[in-house]
């Protein structure tokens, strides 16, 4: 009995932690089912009496949410693979070049990681007032063309690669763009869909920065339309539960057909001298 318990210990800790992971999700989905007067009554119910599909119709009738989809894909996609560029370049060249003030640039990479970025939302968005940028696609994304964590991350298992791949490919006449694209960027597949995912969940769930730099409904994302919801004295929990769960469809597809590269990738960046 002992020896069964000790086996199924730590089966049971991971369906508790998983039962306490997916309930918020399960509340979510049925409060979206349920009209309105069943939402804010009291006590609360997980499953609605009457089930009812009130407010998908009303999350399209209320606010353009097909317009909110497609910039939120525009912006969260677009900054993610520019993002994955320039990261993974600049991760390449601290973990395999050589050149003058290398480790002091690293140093200020990992600086990056420790500011907070509510501390850039006001100069970047006077800067970008300057440019003319306010509401549109350039002043969302560009200031998030690239990002201090995917460096580190990225060089962190570039670092792990042999070494021995630089010095064959040079002596075959490869050059460090091919290097990087051919052999470097292959190989490091698992880290970069990780790292894809961290970034599209990271934009497509942002709300303060889209907030701020969009002024029109039409430039909204999904965050900052939804927001329209919560008033100052009525929040509107049917249509918000249900705009959410539309919205977090892409994010499970995406990381259902990322999951194997995504473990793999957990599991193969760590920290290396």
């Amino acid at each position: 009995m002992a020896v069964l318990l000790r086996r199924g210990a730590p089966y049971l800790v991971l369906v508790l932690a998983a039962a306490a992971i997916l309930f918020p999700f399960l509340w979510m989905i049925l409060t979206s089912l349920k009209p309105e007067t069943e939402i804010v009554r009291f006590p609360p119910k997980l499953f609605p009496d009457h089930f009812t599909l009130e407010s998908y119709k009303n999350i399209w009738n209320r606010i353009p949410f097909l317009t909110l989809f497609k910039n939120s894909v525009i912006f969260s996609v677009g900054v993610t693979v520019v993002s994955l560029v320039f990261d993974s370049m600049a991760a390449f060249a601290f973990a395999r070049l050589r050149f003058p003030g290398k480790d002091k640039a690293f140093v200020l990479i990992l600086v990056a990681l420790m500011i907070p970025v509510q501390v850039t939302m006001i100069p970047l968005f006077l800067m970008l007032n300057d440019w003319g940028w306010i509401d549109t696609f350039l002043g969302l994304m560009v200031p998030r063309a690239t990002n201090a964590f995917g460096i580190f991350m990225l060089r962190q298992f570039f670092i792990g690669l042999p070494k021995e791949l630089d010095e064959s490919a040079r002596m075959d006449g490869c050059s460090e763009l091919r290097l990087y694209a051919r052999i470097i960027i292959p190989l490091a597949k698992p880290a970069i869909a990780s790292l894809a995912i961290f970034h599209l969940m990271y934009n497509w769930n942002d709300l303060m920065w889209p907030l701020i730099i969009t002024t029109s409904k039409e430039m909204r994302t999904i965050p900052a339309g939804l927001a329209l919801f919560m008033g100052q004295h009525v929040v509107e929990y049917g249509v918000l539960t249900a705009g959410v769960t539309i919205s977090i469809a892409p994010l499970v597809i995406a990381f259902l057909c990322a999951q194997t590269y995504f473990v793999q990738g957990i599991a193969f960046t760590g920290l290396k001298e």
